[in-house]
């Protein structure tokens, strides 16, 4: 079912009933054969619009701003957005690098921004000016397939314009854009050898997928087997990404490009469900109904995400929480959703407006209902995900500003968009992020100098990339040796118990030949205090260790075990534990290491390093005191093992 809310009122837009039985019927992962698909096609109605929304939906879109502020002023940045455009010009065919994706994306906004836009207002300028947009991307040679994610994206922009403005534009333009459509997107993963990411398993598959479908549906009156071939090729594949959310609904690749894979796989099942009345199972994918949770679980108190991966803490409105929330009835899922949303487009330029930013956004008009954010948070204080990319987290309240946040990486570096972040953790107290990651290094930059970032081997350009390395992340450094690409940390232990929250990770094989056992444990404290305690055997005796957490915070001066740091009116004391002889020390983070590397402006590492004795044996523990918590005597340090007793 579609679902809008016009005049404050949620209204469910029901299909026929034969559709309504059928899609009972189908099991996860679909096994719909492609004849099948094709029946469904053929009976599905052919009117246009009918990609997300039917024309009743979106003339409703008129009267359902009501007094929902955030719905009010998405609306209102959405027509201001399309007036701005007027005077822009469209896009052009100019790559970055082998990336033509930000032209694609361009495309995109402005196509969304604008059809929107005519059914808002039913000013004929703006599907006049959205006809123009999509004539200049219809007329490039190609959407540049050799990187298909450029391909799927500007597929799915000409979709959306000539589905929703399909009576506004001329007879002439609709042929040439349904061409383009056709010869330049939909086609080519069966006629050409551009189909390498028809299996990918991650969010590849989701965009490339998700964009293609949108073309076949949009056309698929005119190509009613291509539009068969494409929607059972995305039912039978989209599943290699989609197992990722397996089994609490956790995404390896972090909460930035859970953004993107999800986001189009919300559209893939939005566009579906809205032609044909059914998703063919897609929503059964175990974890996926849980995934809505997954942006709130991965952001601290400081409303920063927490970015493993190659991602950037920052967070944006998300479209798809609001349909998430609207069809598992969890309202708790978008905490703060619709203020960030008011807050984004608060202030329109024409720059933003031509840029790529939030392209997809307006679509939450479709999803926004009246149920509003919920104060009653069903979501769990500490998460262990579970699945591939294993990670945790441990917070002391959903609802105090002061709360303590931890968020703890396992996995392995190999994994796609993988650092050598296992061990690692960012931290949130008293509003402010006090241990961060660095977020990736910009991708064309890297490979405008003819370096090899994607490959994951050992002795991968990738490794030597700053931000990427173990040596720019908060875990271990033994003897200036990187983590080993190929292994993987693993939880060993997870409790949510108030008294004594804690998880921990066997890291061993990620420092295989450097140690025989190196495990870590992160333990959120009754008090809100964070112990970080790190065990090794089997180290060769004179062996350096180095412990590091890069900090935005500014410290007071380094003398002995315990160094506070400062961020305006707040503070953060880390005091070590053990060995009892450590000393902090600065290293500099903020200058590039090479000259590939960017600045890391405003931030430091605090470290210590320390000696394996003749035994091999080392135990490192840091306990975090925040300014806000009062004052307790130091924890007694037991072994790992035993922290769950």
């Amino acid at each position: 079912m579609n679902r809008i809310c016009t005049c404050g009122v949620l209204l469910t837009v029901a299909v026929t009933t034969h559709m309504v039985a059928a899609e009972t019927d189908f099991n996860y992962p679909p096994t719909i054969s492609v004849e099948q698909v094709r029946e469904w096609i053929d009976k599905a109605p052919k009117e246009h619009p009918r990609l997300l929304a039917t024309r009743g939906q979106l003339t409703a879109l008129r009267k359902s701003v009501g007094d929902d502020p955030a719905r009010k002023a998405l609306a209102a940045a959405v027509v201001q957005q399309a007036n701005l455009l007027e005077d822009v010009p469209p896009v052009t065919r100019t790559l970055q690098g082998r990336r033509l994706l930000d032209q694609s994306r361009r495309c995109v906004k402005r196509v969304v921004v604008l059809a929107m836009a005519y059914h808002l207002t039913g000013d004929a300028r703006h599907a006049g000016r959205c006809q123009k947009e999509m004539l200049a991307a219809a007329r490039f040679d190609d959407f540049n397939p050799s990187h298909f994610l450029d391909t799927a994206e500007m597929t799915f922009a000409l979709a959306i314009g000539y589905d929703w403005l399909y009576e506004q534009l001329d007879e002439a333009a609709r042929k040439e854009i349904r061409t383009a459509i056709v010869e330049k997107g939909v086609t080519l993963p069966f006629t050409t050898r551009h189909k390498g990411w028809v299996k990918a398993s991650n969010n590849w598959g989701q965009v490339c997928h998700g964009g293609l479908t949108a073309g076949a549906l949009a056309i698929m009156e005119d190509e009613p087997d291509l539009a068969a071939r494409t929607v059972h090729n995305a039912l039978h594949n989209v599943t290699h990404s989609m197992h990722a959310y397996a089994p609490k609904g956790s995404y390896p690749e972090g909460p930035g490009y859970w953004a993107y894979g999800t986001g189009y796989n919300v559209l893939l099942i939005a566009l579906l469900e809205s032609v044909t009345g059914t998703d063919f199972g897609l929503c059964k994918a175990p974890g996926f109904d849980v995934t809505g949770q997954y942006p709130a679980l991965m952001c601290g108190p400081s409303g920063q995400f927490f970015n493993y991966a190659d991602g950037g803490s920052g967070r944006r409105p998300q479209p798809a929480l609001f349909w998430f929330a609207s069809r598992y009835d969890r309202p708790d899922w978008l905490a703060g959703e619709r203020e960030r949303t008011a807050a984004r487009v608060a202030s329109v330029s024409s720059s933003y407006a031509a840029s790529s930013s939030d392209r997809l956004l307006p679509l939450a008009l479709l999803w926004m209902d009246d149920m509003g954010d919920d104060t009653g948070i069903r979501m769990p204080l500490h998460w262990h995900s579970e699945g591939e990319t294993p990670v945790t987290v441990h917070r002391s309240s959903w609802t105090d500003l002061n709360a303590t946040y931890v968020g703890f990486k396992a996995g392995s570096p190999s994994a796609n968009h993988g650092q050598m972040d296992t061990g690692s953790f960012v931290l949130d107290a008293d509003g402010v992020r006090w241990a961060l990651d660095l977020g990736a290094e910009g991708y064309h930059g890297i490979e405008s100098r003819g370096m090899n970032l994607w490959n994951r081997s050992q002795n991968s350009d990738r490794w030597t990339i700053f931000r990427q390395s173990n040596h720019g992340h908060n875990t271990l450094v033994i003897d200036e040796q990187l983590q080993r690409a190929a292994g993987s940390g693993k939880v060993v232990a997870f409790s949510d118990n108030a008294k004594f929250a804690h998880s921990v990770i066997d890291m061993t094989p990620v420092y295989q030949g450097q140690a025989e056992s190196v495990q870590r444990g992160v333990a959120l404290l009754a008090t809100g205090e964070v112990l970080i305690q790190d065990q090794l055997t089997g180290l060769k005796p004179g062996s350096r260790v180095r412990w590091g957490m890069i900090t935005p915070g500014e410290p007071d001066d380094l003398d002995g075990a315990s160094i506070v740091l400062r961020q305006k009116d707040v503070r953060l004391t880390l005091s070590i534990l053990a060995p009892q002889t450590a000393t902090w020390k600065l290293i500099d983070t903020a200058k590039p290491r090479n000259q590939w590397d960017s600045p890391n402006r405003g931030t430091r590492m605090v470290a210590f390093e320390t000696i394996a004795p003749a035994s091999g044996q080392l135990t490192l523990a840091v306990l975090a005191r925040p300014g806000s918590c009062a004052a307790s005597d130091e924890p007694k340090l037991r072994a790992l093992e035993e922290w769950g007793r």
